[in-house]
């Protein structure tokens, strides 16, 4: 499916970023749009999908976490809002109680997937099962797993997934890492991309860092069947991100990611503000996700409110500074003449 892709360009589904408008003006432009589906109800991913179809015919992905139902002790809970309390304060409003449940059930979440059975389905954070991806395929879904290492790339290869998303250390949210430790796992898109297709003959797809045409086409140059974008996106007119997270954007300075658990306790890659510098020392004592991720979202929602962005996970990737605005489906279009010109002008220089 990738290969017929009229621009192999695919808008990463990035949950609280990209829109429903965004993953349809990628498509419609003849790239692969995509949502995140992480953080939506069973029935609010069936009628997304139905939505998608009803406005195009256009290839399409959805994007879901594979996650484990969160069962923590009470103390740990406590201990976690305890640790969050100044922050709150800070904002002047009070800390929430503890939630009854913290994410979507994800058997829920994948058996709505199933009966929905988009064109394409990629999962991050862990592998499915071997039935799991022979149910998808069944219905006529192609999968794409997300690997940051080769033995997470051969992990989803053993069960039988179409193609691998190969996560580089560059890529802005949440690491997709599910072997080996964070550390361990922060291999450039580049080397990710060329050692796993020296590894296996599934296609694969370069996500981290790639934010213009020539990336583009140095992707494909690598091998890569098609560059998943997204940092590239949040500043383009179908955005789903807030203005106080656009403003730090706009105003981000040459190098300014980091890595960090504190705001939901899963690595992932942001913008660093006073609450990823102020909670670092501690950040390996919040609990795992998605915990830890309830607990802050009052905290984030108040801090995109009062236009605070020292609270917020501002996700990005490394070359945010590339990012510009835009019609997205105009963007995917700008991006591939790019690549085009940047091939001929490789090809004139090695002739």
């Amino acid at each position: 499916m990738l290969n017929k892709l009229p621009i192999p360009i695919i808008q990463a589904p990035m949950v609280g970023a990209s829109s429903f408008e965004m993953a349809l003006a990628v498509s419609k432009a003849g790239g692969l749009g995509s949502f995140g589906a992480g953080a939506m109800a069973p029935a609010d991913i069936e009628a997304e999908v139905r939505r998608f179809r009803t406005a195009s015919d256009r290839p399409f992905g959805v994007n879901l976490f594979v996650l484990e139902a969160a069962t923590p002790a009470a103390a740990e809970v406590d201990a976690a809002i305890e640790r969050l309390r100044p922050w709150y304060e800070g904002l002047g409003i009070d800390p929430p109680a503890p939630p009854n449940d913290f994410a979507p059930d994800f058997q829920a979440q994948f058996a709505a997937l199933l009966r929905a059975a988009p064109p394409l389905a990629s999962f991050t954070f862990e592998r499915l099962r071997r039935e799991q991806v022979e149910a998808l395929r069944a219905a006529g879904t192609y999968v794409v797993g997300t690997a940051t290492t080769v033995a997470e790339a051969k992990a989803w290869a053993e069960i039988g997934a179409d193609a691998i998303s190969a996560q580089g250390a560059e890529a802005g949210g949440h690491r997709g890492s599910f072997l080996a430790s964070v550390e361990a796992s922060l291999i450039g898109t580049f080397a990710l991309v060329s050692t796993i297709r020296q590894a296996m003959d599934l296609p694969v797809i370069a996500a981290g860092g790639i934010m213009d045409g020539r990336g583009v086409a140095a992707a494909l140059a690598l091998g890569a069947v098609a560059a998943q974008m997204g940092t590239a996106f949040l500043l383009s007119d179908q955005t789903g991100i807030s203005a106080t997270w656009r403003g730090g954007l706009e105003r981000a300075g040459d190098d300014p990611t980091r890595l960090t658990r504190a705001l939901t306790g899963r690595y992932a890659r942001g913008i660093e503000n006073r609450y990823m510098t102020t909670m670092r020392p501690v950040e390996g004592e919040v609990p795992a996700y998605p915990v830890q991720n309830r607990l802050t979202q009052p905290l984030r929602a108040a801090g995109a409110k009062a236009g605070d962005p020292d609270v917020l996970s501002l996700w990005a990737g490394q070359a945010v500074k590339l990012a510009g605005p835009g019609d997205a489906g105009e963007l995917v279009k700008r991006w591939w003449a790019e690549a085009k010109a940047v091939a001929k002008e490789l090809a004139d220089r090695l002739a």
